[in-house]
């Protein structure tokens, strides 16, 4: 027996509390899960700062993954098994991505990748190919299987269906996650009829449909996903300490460039800095590396960096108020210019932020991000775009939503030094245009 189609004397399963059980029979998968990389995921949380919001949000993307898992599991071994338009000899590879395709992510992903500009699935290619434990256990299977998991995870793999069911505007990926995150944020909005999906999914020519017959059931996924977005992912409290998060890190690298001596220098900073970073020194960090310097750094004598760190250690998160770029831009320059009359560094206490998503788009040739839509088969053969039938998901398609706030410190504001500089901060902050 190969190692491809090898398999454990005996089950092994996940109690989950989205999916009640993921399950794993073939050995691969199973060596995969304990491989070193995989297990570093225990220690990436899947929502970044939102715990410091949605207090139950502590998961990981370790469950995350499994449970993207799970669900491709389902559709290869039950759904779409037996299928003539399914080619079979894919189930390993589907598998292989769908449980691997968020190992690349960094501590406090999103804005890890800001500062130090990386890009998460360009790490989880270089550990399936690189010199990893997960790389020798694809290699097991054939020396260019971990090629394939990383062709999935670039969508330039050749059989589209595989890259769909991991990535496309109804994936596996998405349905996990959205359940996943409304049960540990305590949420109602990410919740859809998953088991009515599955059943209606379909494999056809180089793509995944929908029976026409599971519509509604797609128009509450999508809209769910949209609600989860501007809820949860995009709320302005997580948004606040991301943008203290990111401004500690680029303060300990301007001093760190400057010469400045640290009490605790930063030692699994230092090749991010100067961009000299290889896999491993990627691979050696999580959460709880970058929380230890935190903490560490409260004690720093570089005021900014100290003040940062016990913010974001002990949540003393930054206010904000809502910031038009288009009329406000004049407005923050004055701004910018009180604040440092005030003796406040406006470079790390004065921070637009913006943030948009389109929550449903069809396939626009020629567009950055162009994306397949979500095709549903009629039941004489024909293919029909969602939003030609949905009036619901036609209301939203194409359309880009997005918010911009300005964040402050609003404490540092009201102390008695320069108070009438402050006083007049104030005043432009509770104006209309900011």
């Amino acid at each position: 027996m190969s190692y491809a189609t090898q398999k454990l004397t005996e089950e092994k399963v996940f109690k989950d509390p989205v999916h009640r059980y993921i399950h794993v029979r073939d050995q691969v998968i199973w060596d995969l899960v304990n491989s070193k990389e995989f297990q570093r995921l225990r220690r990436i949380k899947q929502l970044g700062t939102s715990y410091l919001v949605f207090h139950g949000a502590e998961h990981s993307r370790f469950n995350h993954s499994l449970g993207v898992y799970e669900i491709v599991r389902r559709i290869s071994d039950d759904v779409f098994h037996g299928r003539p338009e399914w080619d079979e000899s894919e189930r390993l590879t589907v598998l292989c991505a769908a449980l691997l395709h968020d190992l690349g992510h960094g501590p406090f992903s999103h804005s890890f990748e800001k500062v130090f500009n990386v890009d998460h699935e360009e790490f989880t290619r270089a550990i399936l190919t690189g010199d990893t434990e997960v790389n020798s256990i694809l290699k097991k299977v054939s020396p260019d299987f971990p090629g394939h998991v990383a062709e999935v995870i670039a969508k330039t793999y050749s059989n589209k269906q595989v890259v769909s069911l991991i990535s496309s505007q109804i994936d596996a990926d998405r349905m996990d996650y959205l359940q996943r995150d409304a049960y540990y944020t305590g949420v109602s909005y990410g919740h859809f009829d998953m088991e009515r999906i599955l059943r209606v999914m379909r494999p056809l020519d180089d793509q995944v449909v929908i029976k026409s017959s599971g519509m509604h059931a797609v128009e509450d996924y999508i809209m769910s996903r949209y609600q989860m977005y501007w809820q949860v992912y995009f709320h302005p409290v997580a948004r606040s300490a991301e943008v203290i998060l990111r401004k500690i890190l680029q303060r300990a690298k301007e001093l760190s460039e400057s010469g400045y001596q640290f009490q605790q220098p930063p030692t699994h900073f230092l090749a991010f800095f100067d961009r000299s970073f290889t896999l491993a020194d990627y691979l050696a960090l999580d959460e709880g590396v970058l929380m230890t310097y935190f903490q560490l750094w409260i004690n720093e004598r570089d005021p900014i960096l100290a003040d940062l760190c016990d913010r974001f250690v002990n949540r003393r998160l930054f206010q904000y108020v809502d910031f038009d770029p288009g009329t406000d831009y004049k407005k923050l320059g004055e701004l910018a210019a009180l604040f440092k009359k005030a003796g406040i560094d406006p470079e790390y206490y004065l921070i637009d932020d913006s943030t948009s998503d389109l929550p449903y788009d069809f396939y626009r040739p020629g567009e950055e991000e162009e994306r397949l839509p979500i095709q549903l088969l009629m039941p004489n053969g024909d293919i029909k775009e969602l939003s030609r039938l949905s009036q619901v998901v036609d209301a939203i398609s194409g359309k880009r939503r997005t918010d911009y706030k300005l964040y402050f410190p609003a404490e540092l504001l009201i102390d008695g030094k320069k108070k009438a500089i402050k006083q007049q901060i104030l005043e432009m902050l509770r104006e209309g245009g900011i």
